[in-house]
């Protein structure tokens, strides 16, 4: 007598169960991963701070400084600072949990194609924090500090410089992403290369929409975010010619 079918439900209920367990343990050690890197941060927090805020002091008169208008925050600011710079020390390791869990859902072939792809946005990540860091950030401050009206003293408070220069940071990197996100959806068929040529002009004024929101109303940041976007954007159409065949 042969044995019963299996029930489709419970098959599709225990594999359910199965990817949330995995996403659970995923989950936990890019937890894991960030909280050790937390460690060393936490311990060099005002150093961090120091090294972060550089670019403005080295903009401001002599004699001028950074402020702190509340009691605590010369200690919660350097200590939030440090647990955002775990997570983004430990983006590689977070990124890699998201890659290990959609791999085993991907064709051989596919797999071939989006390990390059996931060390593309790592290292694309960096670099575009290490541009808002060394050519973003002194040229906004620079003109910050110029545009001050005469009789006016900018003294800007640390928790504020830390939360501006920390979106900076973070909104480089993923503008920095748009070559890997360019691909990615050629790949998957979502657009065609020829609709990405043929539509530049809308993706241009997209582009530095986009800036806009994601930059101080100042246009040195937003034009300095929007010119590299679009470079990357052509960066990212051409790895599409080149890595992605067209239908037949």
């Amino acid at each position: 007598m042969s044995d019963p079918a299996p029930d489709p439900e419970k098959l599709a209920e225990s594999s359910l169960l199965s990817h949330l367990l995995e996403l659970r343990d995923r989950l936990l050690r890019a937890m894991v991963a960030t909280l050790v890197i937390a460690m060393p941060c936490l311990y060099f927090a005002n150093d961090i701070f120091t090294w972060l805020s550089a670019p403005l002091r080295a903009q401001l008169p002599a004699g001028a400084s950074l402020i702190a208008t509340s009691v605590v925050a010369p200690f919660m600011t350097p200590f939030k600072l440090a647990l955002l710079a775990a997570i983004f020390f430990a983006m590689p390791v977070i990124l890699y949990q998201v890659w290990a869990f959609v791999a085993p859902g991907l064709y051989r072939h596919e797999r071939r194609f989006a390990l390059p792809l996931f060390v593309s946005s790592v290292v694309l990540f960096y670099a575009g924090a290490a541009f808002a860091y060394f050519a973003v950030f002194p040229a906004v401050f620079r003109f910050f500090v110029m545009t001050t009206p005469e009789g006016v003293q900018m003294l800007t408070d640390m928790t504020q410089y830390m939360d501006f220069a920390v979106l900076l940071f973070f909104a480089f990197g993923l503008a920095f992403e748009i070559p890997v996100a360019t691909v990615l959806l050629v790949r998957t068929g979502l657009v065609r290369r020829e609709t990405l040529t043929r539509n530049r002009g809308y993706v241009l004024l997209g582009i530095f929409i986009i800036a806009a929101f994601l930059t101080p109303p100042d246009p040195i940041s937003q034009t300095m975010m929007a010119l590299p976007m679009y470079a990357l954007y052509e960066v990212g159409v051409l790895m599409a010619r080149l890595l992605v065949r067209a239908p037949a």
